[in-house]
């Protein structure tokens, strides 16, 4: 199960990061105001998510690494889908107000699914021996079999 989400999770990356250049303009509603140069925001992002699609995919020994990074990630670009929510920019769909703010609550969404579809989570829960309580690279790099 864990896999067929984690081809998912890529695949909706693989995606948008595409989404960034071939309609960079639309990403543009996500950027804040205060934010400078964005389109290269919209293209940085849209690269970085292209990396994420594939090393979710690729990475099998640093799988829990990619998905603490991706599940950062996610927290790093809430501040666009709440500007786009406060300034109510219509862009993919989101035309209303309510609809804006429905998509503001599957941000923590993706969140959990990116350390559940890695098994991050599992693996920082899972007790040791060795286990000190703190995050250590070890710690997020040890593969668990799916």
């Amino acid at each position: 199960m864990r896999d067929i989400g984690r081809w998912l999770l890529a695949g909706f990356l693989a995606v948008a990061g595409i989404g960034h250049f071939a309609a960079a303009d639309t990403f543009r509603a996500q950027v804040p105001p205060w934010m400078p140069y964005p389109e290269a925001v919209i293209a940085v992002s849209g690269v970085i998510e292209l990396g994420f699609a594939a090393a979710l995919v690729l990475a099998r020994e640093r799988r829990a690494l990619v998905g603490w990074l991706l599940a950062g990630f996610f927290i790093v670009i809430f501040p666009g889908n709440i500007s786009q929510f406060v300034t109510g920019t219509d862009a993919f769909g989101l035309d209303s107000d309510f609809a804006r703010g429905v998509r503001l609550l599957f941000q923590p969404v993706l969140v959990v699914w990116a350390l559940w579809c890695t098994s991050a989570w599992r693996q920082w829960r899972r007790p040791t021996s060795t286990r000190s309580g703190v995050v250590t690279p070890e710690h997020l790099t040890r593969a668990i079999p799916d």
